[in-house]
């Protein structure tokens, strides 16, 4: 079987060969569990910043529907204020003849 140097040559090469298949096969396997992991983060992340997104988006809506309502009821509240107020100006003035 092993009649010269070249066959333990040649063997050790078959070896060699193997070997680094395999590690390059285990290298490519961890390379791509570690993406799969990666992937699986990125569309988390992504979820959270539609979710983020969403409620901003919910609370930009609902500030600006009450600002607008705000506005009516700010000019609601000083329409009756100056209505007491001139209310309160005729009773003194009833009061003084």
């Amino acid at each position: 079987m092993l009649e010269s140097s070249k066959d333990i040559l040649f063997i050790v090469l078959a070896v060699s060969i193997f070997l680094f298949t395999v590690f390059i096969c285990w290298a490519i396997y961890y390379i791509a569990m570690i993406l799969r992991e990666a992937k699986k983060i990125v569309a988390d992340v992504r979820k959270k910043i539609e979710l983020v997104e969403s409620l901003i988006m919910a609370l930009k809506e609902k500030l600006e529907s009450t600002s607008s309502h705000m506005k009516l009821l700010v000019e609601t509240v000083a329409n009756v204020a100056e209505y007491f107020k001139e209310r309160r100006g005729e009773k003194k003035a009833k009061k003084k003849k």
